[in-house]
């Protein structure tokens, strides 16, 4: 199955694990992977372009860091941008049908924080459901995400080892939760 991995990260050369999976994906070489940081021009992105990406991959990973519990504004952009009425959804809209979409976010806070009894009172699923609406909406099939929680308690080899886990986790089709880690300190 062919995968286009976009990864949404507003200052992907300040990231540790964002840019840390994005080495990982590229050495390994399996995958098409769309940093849209790089794509942007003059605020918007060359629908076209991005449409004949998504056109030519069955699966599609939008890979970001957690922002306000959603996705960054330049993914926000894109999506108003790219999945257009007529070819996303609506009449005619078929072009995204069958497809599979899936998320990779990480994010600081730990994953206790994110039940029903926790910090934010939500688990992730819940958090990032928009995803899955957007699949519903332009016909995708929604698969579950894989999530990192509580980046900032991990090393950077640490780190490396869930960029592994991110290349291996692109080859199934289950979810995957890297279980935040717990602080000596």
């Amino acid at each position: 199955m062919s995968t286009l991995v976009i990864v949404a990260h507003p200052d992907l050369g300040r990231s540790r694990i964002n840019r840390k999976w994005v080495d990982a994906l590229e050495k390994d070489g399996r995958v098409t992977v769309r940093i849209l940081s790089e794509e942007l021009i003059d605020s918007h992105f060359d629908v076209q372009a991005e449409q004949a990406q998504l056109a030519g991959h069955e699966r599609i990973v939008l890979q970001f860091p957690f922002h306000w519990y959603s996705c960054p504004p330049i993914l926000k952009t894109w999506i108003d941008d790219v999945l257009e009425h007529g070819w996303a959804y609506g009449p005619g809209g078929t072009a995204l049908e069958g497809k599979d979409l899936s998320i990779a976010v990480s994010t600081w806070s730990r994953t206790d924080d994110y039940t029903s009894n926790g910090r934010y009172g939500r688990t992730m699923q819940e958090l990032t459901s928009p995803f899955e609406a957007i699949a519903n909406r332009v016909g995708m099939n929604y698969s579950p995400g894989f999530f990192l929680n509580g980046v900032g308690d991990y090393s950077d080899s640490e780190l490396n080892d869930t960029a592994t886990a991110l290349t291996t986790w692109l080859r199934s089709s289950s979810s995957c939760l890297i279980d935040s880690k717990v602080s000596n300190a």
